[in-house]
């Protein structure tokens, strides 16, 4: 007669096997057991109280509630206060200039903001560590200097 030929790691397989299917159903029968299906409608009911927090149990009617103007709801983003007009004619010191890319950065002596300046918004040539009087623009990524002059002191 031949020998069979259940090796060691079939038996391993099933044992595995077997052991998953009797964890699903026991976990079948807790589900059963602790079913949460068909609960009454009070039961799957949720309140909300006077602070927003979601509850069980319904609002006490006999707390006094707020009464909230529809003046006071704010919908929108509030407008931005007009901002007094800044001196058009600023000054500051060359912190950075590369003539050969053409560029370079203006640090400005009141804000202490770094501000671009390109080498066709100059009307004569600079360096690093001048000081210059310029104007300002909107930029594709922030303010630009223009109208470039150096201070002769």
């Amino acid at each position: 007669m031949a020998k069979s030929v259940e090796t060691y790691n079939k038996k391993e397989r099933e044992k595995k096997k077997s052991k998953k299917q009797q964890d699903k159903r026991e976990k079948a029968e807790e589900r059963k057991a602790n079913g949460t299906k068909g609960k009454s409608l009070e039961d799957m009911m949720a309140y909300l109280d006077e602070n927003g927090n979601i509850t069980s149990t319904p609002p006490d009617e006999t707390k006094k509630k707020k009464v909230v103007s529809v003046e006071d709801i704010q919908i929108s983003v509030p407008k931005q206060e007009a901002m007094a007009p800044e001196d058009p004619n600023r000054k500051g010191t060359v912190t950075f200039f590369n003539e050969s890319k053409g560029f370079g950065f203006i640090q400005d002596s009141v804000s202490q903001e770094s501000i671009f300046v390109h080498i066709k918004a100059l009307e004569e040539p600079i360096g690093e560590g001048d000081k210059v009087s310029f104007e300002t623009e909107p930029g594709l990524k922030g303010p630009s200097a223009i109208k470039v002059k150096k201070i002769t002191k």
